[in-house]
């Protein structure tokens, strides 16, 4: 299992990953090249740092090629440079993340989600309380391009409002920082996009799972990740109780 180093590694990778991010944000360059620049040199100071600290895991990262070594590797490290490259490049929106996680037999066992704009980073290293429940109807975050039909849904069917943001890791961690109550995806992400948001929102005690109910697993010789559920727990049932066993795109 992870040890106490491993939570730590996480964190400080992430955090140092979104303070290089937040130097090339100020850097004067159009959206197109400040998005290649930021992909790019966070991947290159994570995986050089993993490299040297974690000579002996697999890295898996979104900018990087998968030469599937890591499926015979037990320790799995994925992670997302720049997740929410489109929202980095609108300065000064905030909702982007670094992601660094850790997979041990399947199963995010560490990981950290920086939100440099907020310069607030969430994980397993010191786990998040969860916010007290919010005395509204529920919250949905959802896209603010292509807002999924299954959240669509959802908010109808528990009378909920929906929040627009940006990146995923930013989606997941509204629900681990009280500003949403659910996050419900489907129609396609990548291990990268889901992996240490669901360690952080795991170990806060919320509920993580694919919208089956079903484990969410990965190290997966194909990384694509259909659907992902995070919500607070006293949702979860009424949740899955109707987007259970239904075709969502």
């Amino acid at each position: 299992m992870a040890t106490d180093d491993d939570h730590h590694l996480a964190a400080r990778l992430a955090t140092e990953a979104g303070r290089l991010l937040l130097q090339v944000r100020a850097e004067d360059l159009d959206p197109p090249a400040l998005k290649a620049a930021g992909d790019q040199r966070s991947h290159e100071l994570l995986m050089d740092a993993l490299r040297r600290e974690r000579p002996d895991d697999a890295i898996l990262s979104e900018e990087g090629k998968d030469d599937q070594v890591r499926l015979d590797a037990q320790r799995v490290w994925i992670v997302d440079p720049l997740d929410g490259t489109r929202e980095f490049s609108e300065v000064p929106r905030p909702d982007w993340a670094v992601h660094v996680a850790l997979v041990e037999d399947g199963t995010a066992t560490a990981g950290a989600v920086a939100l440099p704009a907020l310069d607030v980073t969430l994980s397993t290293a010191a786990p998040p309380a969860i916010a007290p429940p919010h005395a509204g109807p529920p919250r949905l975050v959802v896209s603010r391009t292509r807002p999924p039909a299954v959240a669509l849904a959802l908010a109808e069917h528990l009378g909920g409002a929906l929040v627009e943001m940006g990146s995923a890791g930013a989606k997941a961690m509204a629900v681990v920082r009280g500003e949403v109550e659910v996050y419900a995806h489907a129609g396609g992400q990548y291990e990268w996009d889901s992996c240490a948001p669901v360690a952080v929102a795991a170990s806060a005690g919320l509920h993580v799972s694919r919208l089956d109910g079903s484990a969410l697993r990965y190290n997966n010789a194909d990384p694509y990740l259909p659907d992902l559920l995070i919500c607070r727990p006293e949702l979860a049932e009424s949740v899955l109780g109707f987007v259970r066993d239904k075709t969502w795109t």
